[in-house]
């Protein structure tokens, strides 16, 4: 427990700092929103680029791996949207939202220290490959999902616009060029890898003092149902489909098979909440299954680790 603590206890305290920065009136009410807009279009890009570039696409395209962790994905994300449709209905960009945050993982902030701290240099590979999963293929899910969610449209019109989204989109883009650059095999230069280090290490510490700007004023109590009913698929459901498949039904290494059930326990990450503040829906909610999920997760991952015989 002492291993996931040390991980989750500076998420909370960066939330802390920037919930403390609005209360104290440091920053002004569109500092939240303006945050976001530099973790969106700035850190993001230039993490997804960096890590994706620096990767050889033959080991990004690990089948047995990417199996274990996409399907528990796409099942949960199943799941979670069938049952949103009759339990807790809202506009199909809502219910979208709501199945993104039982799938999508805190790997970058919370994945990849913890697989350090489990497997050391070995585990840094399976926590890089599961973050571009997660900023290539789950954030492109949800940009087409929240693009096709425009009002007043016909269906050629939301066509158009998905395909304009995704072209738009600095995350699908810097992921697609990462990758085609990765595909050339030159690497990249020394002050190229400085410049997107420091630039992506802000993504996360900078979205997550976001969110507790955001927090300043705002209650959330409201939608506890639904909020439980996603941290209860995001830290058991998933990670359960992820072990079923990792363990019975594909063969790999063990450590990969043991990080893909970890990748699939971690709480719901904040790029949820900046994918919510960017098209306006979710927000609260978000912020909540974010909140919940990383709490409760200090008790799940913990006991996941003692029960996968790592503790």
């Amino acid at each position: 427990m002492e291993s996931v603590v040390n991980v989750v206890l500076p998420v909370f305290a960066i939330m802390a700092a920037g919930y403390a920065a609005g209360r104290l009136k440091l920053l002004g009410p569109a500092s939240s929103q303006a945050l976001n807009g530099f973790v969106f279009w700035c850190a993001l890009p230039a993490l997804f680029f960096g890590s994706m570039a620096q990767v050889p696409t033959s080991e990004i395209f690990n089948f047995p791996y990417l199996i274990a962790y996409g399907g528990s994905a796409l099942a949960t994300f199943a799941l979670a949207l069938a049952v949103a449709a009759f339990a807790f209905p809202n506009r199909f960009g809502g219910l979208s939202m709501h199945a993104l945050s039982a799938i999508f993982s805190n790997t970058g902030y919370m994945g990849i220290p913890l697989l350090q701290i489990a497997f050391g240099a070995e585990g840094t590979l399976p926590g890089v490959i599961a973050t571009v999963v997660n900023g290539a293929v789950v954030i492109g899910l949800g940009i087409v999902l929240l693009e096709s969610d425009r009002p007043g449209a016909s269906w050629q019109h939301i066509l158009r616009d998905t395909l304009l989204g995704l072209v738009k989109s600095p995350l699908i883009v810097s992921a697609i060029a990462g990758l085609l650059w990765s595909t050339t095999g030159l690497g990249l230069a020394e002050p190229v890898i400085a410049f997107t280090a420091l630039l992506g290490a802000a993504a996360g510490p900078c979205a997550l003092f976001a969110m507790g700007l955001f927090m300043v004023g705002k209650s959330f109590t409201a939608g506890l149902g639904e909020v439980g009913w996603v941290t209860f698929l995001k830290l058991l459901v998933m990670p359960a489909i992820a072990f079923w498949l990792a363990f019975d039904l594909l063969e790999m290494p063990r450590i990969w098979a043991l990080s893909a059930v970890i990748m699939a326990a971690l709480p719901t990450g904040a790029l949820m909440f900046v994918l919510a503040q960017e098209y306006g829906i979710y927000i609260q909610r978000s912020v909540a299954v974010i909140l919940i999920s990383t709490v409760a997760s200090v008790v799940t991952l913990s006991a996941l680790f003692i029960w996968l015989g790592m503790g």
